[in-house]
């Protein structure tokens, strides 16, 4: 066991991938000389060189696109995405060309690439910074989607994804770059697409992923204080969903909370609340409530803190839970 930041554990991932497979190409903009905004890939265009590890232009529709063209000639392509608010110049590249050239060819084609975005809020930056759009990504047939929460999955994620010949999007919580974690570095614990159930409870569950694990762990805690035993589900997955693993719990504690950064409008969380309704309906003791972000463009950093769910607004809702 190794202790690790999520940072290093990316930068630990994209490493041993680059060393195991020649194929493995990674691209982006000032990831090479830079080792990119955040550093997770510092170092590797200075041990691979810069056919491999490459400095692209400022243009995400083309990072995609190369991507798709290198997938096809039977590279395995890393692309990242700088920051979450940039990816739309690429969304049409995403959409209508990664996600269904499988399904166009009948199977005969397989575009394994893999694209990287830091996303969320919580680190005071500006417009376009701190977006959190993956249920745009997750509402179209085609990609798989993954976000780490922790640095084990960190480190075995973005190798699976990289592994995987289907398309996948790792969501990266950006503010939680720095939290540290223990890393089994012999082999991976999970699929990738499978949930965890990392806080066992009896009473309510919350559903939470990438940048607000860490704060439903906390609610759950505070919550314990007050004499309720809460289960917390990391969803570790978008796309797809493992719902059997979220209906297990609801139908253990018959209350369920979920929680994201995006708002709660269209958000994945609407998702969960409707399949758990289908499927676990006489288990439930109260409403499935949603905790997340307002319908509105992403606040500036001097209120942000108001905007992101935190722990006193899951307590909030779990005092609305155990009002039933």
């Amino acid at each position: 066991m190794t202790t690790m930041t999520i940072a290093k554990a990316l930068n630990s991932g994209l490493r041993k991938r680059l060393e195991e497979d020649p194929k493995t190409l990674l691209m982006g903009e000032d990831i090479g000389r830079l080792g990119g905004v955040y550093r997770i890939t510092d170092g590797l265009q200075k041990d691979f060189g810069a056919d491999r590890v490459i400095d692209s232009p400022l243009a995400e529709s083309g990072i995609v696109g190369t991507s798709i063209g290198l997938a096809l000639r039977g590279y395995r392509p890393v692309a990242e995405i700088q920051f979450d608010g940039f990816v739309f110049p690429g969304f049409n590249q995403i959409t209508t060309q990664l996600a269904k050239m499988r399904a166009r060819s009948e199977g005969r084609l397989t575009v394994p690439v893999v694209i990287r975005i830091p996303y969320g809020g919580g680190i005071g930056s500006i417009e376009h910074h701190s977006e959190s759009p993956e249920a745009l990504f997750a509402h179209t047939a085609g990609l798989r989607i993954i976000t780490p929460s922790n640095a084990q999955d960190a480190y075995w994620m973005i190798q699976q994804a990289i592994e995987c010949d289907d398309p996948v999007i790792v969501f990266e919580p950006k503010r939680r770059y720095w939290l540290k974690g223990e890393v089994d570095t012999e082999r991976p614990t999970l699929d990738p697409f499978s949930a965890q159930v990392v806080r066992p409870g009896t009473q309510a569950t919350i559903v939470a992923y990438g940048p607000l694990v860490p704060v439903a762990l906390a609610a759950a805690e505070a919550a314990e204080e007050e004499g309720y035993s809460v289960e917390v589900v990391d969803l570790r997955s978008i796309s797809p969903i493992d719902f059997d693993t979220v209906v297990a719990s609801v139908e253990k504690t018959g209350r369920l909370i979920v929680t994201h950064e995006a708002p709660t409008f269209g958000g994945i969380g609407g998702e969960i609340a409707s399949r758990v309704a289908e499927r676990a309906f006489l288990s439930l003791e109260a409403p499935v409530l949603r905790v997340g972000g307002f319908h509105m463009p992403y606040p500036v950093a001097k209120v942000e803190e108001d905007y992101l769910p935190n722990i006193d607004k899951l307590l909030e809702a779990l005092d609305r839970l155990f009002s039933y």
